[in-house]
């Protein structure tokens, strides 16, 4: 049975990324992200910048560290450690995941509003980071439908959400540097469940769309996807994340 985000991981691999985000083809931020994949611990660690916009990876300034066990074909998450300033202030949280449960320790920052709907279910979620490296392990191919088909579970210390994946299309991607091939796109559905403040209009908007879009490649010598583009929709326009380099190493098999 999968964990909720985990991920089949084989051998050992490393990707090397960088998004830009734009809204209505204007830059407004920018993401670098790393993951370390060996045959015991895997470590990701991304950092950046957006406009306050809603962002996937990192959502206003700062930067985020998930690590944990290799174990079991499949990525489990120990550890995650978020320092972000955003719409709610200056935040820095930890969260340590223990038998599939997850608690987090506010290191700083000021406490949830009035009308937030409190965090009640941890056990069975990942971190963002580890969430969305998702497997390929199946028998007709990471391309394949059951690839996209599941419920990422996610908890990064103040929210609680589901993307819930279904296969859209296959598709082909070039990046200038590091990445030309076929990618995988699955449709996603934002399912807010608490941490969000209950009157959010944008964050209803969202939730309400059928039309969000991740795409994945793999990162080389694991049977791990990673994501090299994202669409959303907002009351704006469309929210791209898109990789402008893509570059992963396996290491030489034993």
């Amino acid at each position: 049975m999968w964990l909720a985000g985990a991920a089949c991981a084989h051998a050992q691999g490393n990707l090397q990324a960088s998004y830009t985000i734009s809204m209505a083809s204007v830059a407004i931020g920018h993401v670098t992200w790393s993951v370390d994949i060996g045959e015991r611990l895997y470590t990701s660690t991304a950092s950046g910048k957006s406009g306050g916009i809603l962002a996937f990876l990192v959502n206003g300034d700062g930067s985020v560290m998930a690590q944990g066990m290799v174990a079991d074909g499949s990525l489990h998450p120990t550890d995650f450690v978020s320092h972000i300033l955003d719409e709610d202030g200056d935040t820095e949280l930890r969260i340590t995941f223990d038998n599939g449960f997850a608690r987090e320790q506010i290191l700083h920052g000021k406490p949830p509003a009035e009308d937030t709907v409190p965090v009640t279910e941890r056990r069975g979620v990942a971190d963002p980071l580890s969430a969305v490296l998702v497997a390929k392990a199946f028998a007709n191919g990471w391309l394949a439908p059951a690839t996209c088909n599941r419920v990422l579970k996610i908890f990064d210390g103040r929210r609680r959400y589901d993307l819930d994946l279904s296969y859209k299309r296959s598709d082909q991607v070039t990046i200038a540097d590091g990445f030309t091939g076929a990618t995988l796109v699955c449709a996603a559905k934002l399912r807010p469940i608490a941490g969000y403040r209950s009157g959010s209009l944008l964050l209803k908007y969202v939730a309400s769309r059928h039309d969000m879009e991740l795409w994945f490649a793999p990162v080389e010598g694991t049977d791990v996807l990673a994501p090299i583009r994202v669409l959303i929709p907002t009351i704006l326009g469309t929210l791209k994340i898109e990789a402008s380099r893509f570059q992963s190493t396996g290491a030489p098999d034993h």
